[in-house]
């Protein structure tokens, strides 16, 4: 099984998960209703804060809470009119201020990082 994970909407950083060797960050799951779930040490297979970003995923667009189904979504679905979970770094980001934005993908699934990106912050600096 491999790992899934993103960027954050509001600062474009990517989910390192914790086998990664990167250090994790707290990370907010936001979906349109105004639930939270904050993730501390994320291990890689969509869970924050032991919600399933694909179960929500498909909750948030009236499909039940179907893994499967919120996988299709994210990947394979006529996406335009899917909403999604928002995933931020800031505890003070809103999924209003994302209106349902799709996060995007992570090409090195929070895992698989170039050994010249194997510094933890990348050069990142959130601006705080």
């Amino acid at each position: 099984m491999g790992f899934f994970s993103w960027h954050t909407n509001d600062t474009d950083r990517s989910i390192a998960n914790k086998y990664s060797g990167r250090t994790t960050f707290k990370v907010y799951m936001r979906d349109n209703k105004g639930n939270v779930w904050v993730e501390s040490d994320y291990e890689g297979y969509g869970r924050f804060g032991g919600k399933d970003y694909y179960e929500l995923l498909a909750e948030m667009n009236g499909l039940g809470s179907d893994r499967e189904t919120g996988i299709w979504l994210q990947f394979k679905a006529n996406q335009k009119d899917v909403i999604y979970p928002a995933l931020f770094e800031h505890s003070t980001s809103t999924w209003e201020s994302y209106r349902g934005q799709k996060s995007s993908s992570c090409p090195e699934q929070g895992y698989f990082y170039d050994d010249e990106d194997d510094d933890e912050d990348n050069g990142y600096s959130p601006g705080w």
